[in-house]
């Protein structure tokens, strides 16, 4: 069970995050306008990262944690693979640290051949000098998160307005508790299942809908059911975190997963009143600041 204060912020932002991920692109994205005093210490850090375009030509290093930090070195995901399609190109969000970018060209395939599906279709990973987004995300900042949609790659290539316009299929049920069975099929579980037997993973996001589903579905070894995580939203596409790679010192990992499956009351918790229907918190978060970020991150900011 995650306390009450956490239950209320990690409802407000993947409740943006959820609907952001939905919303459509363009076919032609206008570069935002500059900043007036981009030095003042109370300009907020995610319109600095959000107006850079390209990676910091620095050795790869994500620095600080999921959700307070920044990227070096970052390095695309191709916008088209032998099983996978990245969605949203406009966003410009398909960078990532290379051992990302290496994962999820090791897993498309992988994902594909145990589900039978064409591959995946990828969201957003992080911007090109990681930090903070502008809209949608907290976390996706050191380069080492990734959104996969849950609905299958088709067997052609999409066109660029397709990957703008086209949304996930929702696998949730209407009143939240159990998963679509119109929609839900066991590709969806091969591919999270896939995903989470791979050691780099650290954690898996999903519906609590979704997690319901997989502690019924799934058969013979269970370990991997312990990465899934339940979280607010998450309904469209499951969200992959991995561990700081070896040798990354100024990167934070998360703290190690609770033992057992996750099947348990921690589950039932999701599907309360409480966390159903949470009530909005009444206290607002200002935007993070550079000062709130890693002092490695101005060198990032600021590298040409």
């Amino acid at each position: 069970m995650i306390d009450k204060r956490s239950a209320a912020f990690a409802l407000v932002l993947a409740a943006a995050g959820a609907a952001f991920a939905q919303d459509k692109g363009t076919l032609r994205p206008e570069p935002l306008p500059p900043i007036a005093r981009p030095d003042d210490p109370s300009t907020p850090a995610k319109e600095l990262f959000g107006r850079a375009s390209d990676p910091a030509p620095l050795d790869p290093d994500p620095i600080g944690f999921y959700s307070h930090g920044c990227l070096a070195g970052a390095e695309p995901l191709p916008a088209n693979g032998p099983n996978w399609q990245i969605m949203r190109l406009s966003r410009n969000r398909f960078w990532g640290h290379p051992a990302l970018i290496a994962f999820l060209q090791r897993l498309a395939p992988a994902a594909a051949q145990a589900s039978g599906w064409p591959g995946l279709l990828i969201g957003d990973i992080s911007q090109p000098r990681g930090g903070p987004m502008l809209t949608g995300h907290a976390s996706h900042q050191i380069g080492l998160d990734a959104d996969i949609w849950l609905t299958p790659m088709p067997q052609r290539e999409l066109t660029r307005a397709e990957r703008e316009e086209i949304s996930a299929t929702d696998m949730v049920r209407e009143d939240r508790l159990d998963i679509d069975p119109n929609v839900w099929t066991e590709g969806q579980l091969a591919v999270l299942r896939t995903t989470a037997r791979a050691p780099e993973v650290q954690r898996i996001f999903v519906n609590a809908a979704i997690k319901r589903a997989l502690c019924r579905q799934a058969t013979g070894d269970r370990s991997w059911l312990a990465k899934v995580r339940p979280m607010f939203g998450h309904n469209y596409h499951f969200h992959i975190r991995l561990y700081c790679p070896r040798g990354a010192e100024s990167c934070v990992d998360q703290d190690p997963t609770p033992p057992g499956d996750g099947c348990d009351a921690s589950l039932a918790w999701w599907f309360t009143d409480e966390a159903l229907h949470p009530k909005k918190p009444a206290k607002t978060w200002p935007p993070m600041t550079m000062a709130k970020l890693p002092a490695e991150c101005r060198q990032v900011l600021k590298a040409k």
